[in-house]
């Protein structure tokens, strides 16, 4: 496959996903809530489909249950389907077209139930099958995305900057669900089901990485022969070396527990400034948001500097450190604690610009390390997987999800929302004590010397590859010479016998 060194198509490539990721939270928080009127107090005709519960609710739970235990499961045939595909247009433009016309199709069916009814058993059933068909195509179409990564680059330092890129843009999509979906709806009043509908073509930026990967046949006639695609591996393989792999398995046990804590502070940060906790509205709460997020971009440039001097464990130590003081901000900015609402909003806006410089690392790592660690398998083995080297990181990073924000969180937060930056610093404090544990093929991940020092093995490996070829060019030669000598004596002889 075609790799990428220029900065301009990396940040095009880091662009492709952030429209179907914009869907993804669409649907995920606002459409699924907007069949039902429950928990809305104002402005219910727009953040709702009809201003009344088009589904049964009893069963709505089930069908919502059942997707995204789907969701959690269909990562790793999907990841060995997206990895072993095989036409003669390669493997990931298929797989990435197979997911995204369906993930959009089902997108604007669950826009549209069949029924106006109140309370409809139909509508429950059709917009919980397409739910589950969305997260399907969404997987399929992610997946694949980020199995690229190792892919459209060959070196640590474009798959770091590929991963800050695609993380910049990952900002960008929670910027526009998160601040700019409300305004959308108060005061501009437009209803949810339209918003979604503007929001939609976004799933078009998927076209760039479309677009610019080129890859050859991976039909098995074709495997070997110049220009080809690569032969996958079959799942069970696939899975034996991502959870035989060491360095892997230390970090699924590290970013589970990190996705424990960060999935519960964003999860939760907009109820815990609101409520009993912080007690702000309105444009506190959006200072305090836009304080968490807008700076991300930036504060990567410390990340990456970090990492570019000290590696890639010591840029995750600072992001951990960064977002465990930011926790004890946030839990001090407590009104039982401090009474003055302008001192806890300037506390809390403190607190947001310190946690933003973990954020952003978080969701970066998060695309470097798999994606390296499938590069070295690579190296090694001969065999490429990558696909399922995120299915199976997705997959402990939905259970850790599931257990924080739909166990313990959903039991916080009526009486006890004031814990929340406790337990994330809690498990951020443990994560931070295993990131020591991160093997040091991973710790070197994006240092400048060991960048220089695999270019210079490079360079020397072609050196001796060259030098071999001479020696060797120049031995057939002196064989050939020799084989011509004698053939020439052995004629000389033979005329002197006649």
């Amino acid at each position: 496959m075609k790799t990428f060194h220029k900065k301009k198509s990396l940040f095009l490539y880091g662009m492709g996903g952030m429209g179907v990721n914009m869907l993804n939270l669409v649907i995920g928080s606002y459409l699924c809530d907007a069949v039902m009127t429950a928990g809305f107090d104002k402005n219910i005709e727009y953040w709702t489909y009809a201003n009344k519960t088009l589904v049964t609710a009893i069963v709505w739970s089930v069908m919502i249950t059942i997707a995204k235990i789907i969701d959690a499961v269909i990562d790793i045939p999907l990841a060995s389907f997206a990895d072993r595909l095989g036409t003669k247009w390669g493997k990931r433009r298929p797989a990435l077209l197979m997911g995204l016309i369906p993930m959009m199709l089902a997108f604007v069916a669950f826009l549209n139930p069949i029924s106006g009814e109140a309370e409809s058993l139909a509508n429950t059933i059709w917009l919980g099958v397409f739910l589950m068909l969305f997260y399907v195509f969404y997987t399929l179409t992610m997946g694949t995305y980020y199995a690229t990564f190792s892919e459209v680059t060959d070196n640590e330092k474009d798959r770091v900057l590929l991963s800050n890129y695609k993380t910049v843009f990952d900002i960008v999509y929670f910027l526009l669900g998160y601040g700019l979906i409300p305004l959308m709806i108060s005061p501009v009043h437009l209803n949810i089901r339209v918003i979604g509908y503007i929001f939609l073509p976004l799933a078009l930026t998927m076209l760039i990485p479309i677009f610019m990967i080129k890859e050859g046949s991976t039909l098995k006639k074709d495997i070997g022969k110049e220009g080809s695609g690569e032969k996958g591996v079959n799942i069970l393989k696939a899975i034996k070396y991502c959870f035989t792999n060491k360095s892997f398995m230390i970090w699924m046990a590290i970013y589970a527990l990190l996705q424990f804590g960060l999935q519960m502070f964003i999860a939760g940060e907009n109820v815990y400034y609101s409520n009993g906790a912080m007690g702000f509205d309105g444009w506190k709460i959006t200072l305090v948001m836009a304080a968490v997020f807008v700076p991300i971009p930036f504060t990567l440039l410390l990340y990456n500097k970090i990492v570019r001097k000290a590696g890639i464990q010591s840029g995750f130590v600072f992001s951990l450190l960064a977002f465990g003081i930011a926790m004890a901000i946030m839990g001090v900015c407590n009104s039982n604690i401090i009474a003055n609402d302008t001192l806890r909003l300037v506390l809390a806006i403190i607190g947001g610009l310190t946690a933003s410089f973990g954020i952003g690392c978080f969701f970066s790592i998060s695309y470097t390390i798999p994606s390296h660690l499938a590069d070295l398998q690579k190296k090694e083995t001969g065999d490429s997987n990558p696909s399922m080297y995120f299915a199976v990181q997705g997959l402990f990073s939905g259970i850790a999800t599931a257990i924080s924000t739909g166990v313990v969180w959903v039991n916080l937060k009526e009486h006890y929302t004031w814990a929340l930056p406790i337990i994330v610093l809690c498990a951020t404090t443990v994560t931070l004590w295993l990131s020591f544990l991160l093997p040091k093929k991973i710790n070197s991940v994006g240092l400048e010397s060991h960048d220089a020092a695999d270019g210079e093995k490079a360079d020397n490996y072609a050196l001796d590859t060259e030098e071999k070829s001479a020696e060797n060019i120049g031995e057939a030669q002196k064989q050939e010479t020799a084989v011509d000598s004698d053939t020439l004596q052995s004629v000389s002889a033979d005329k002197n016998t006649r």
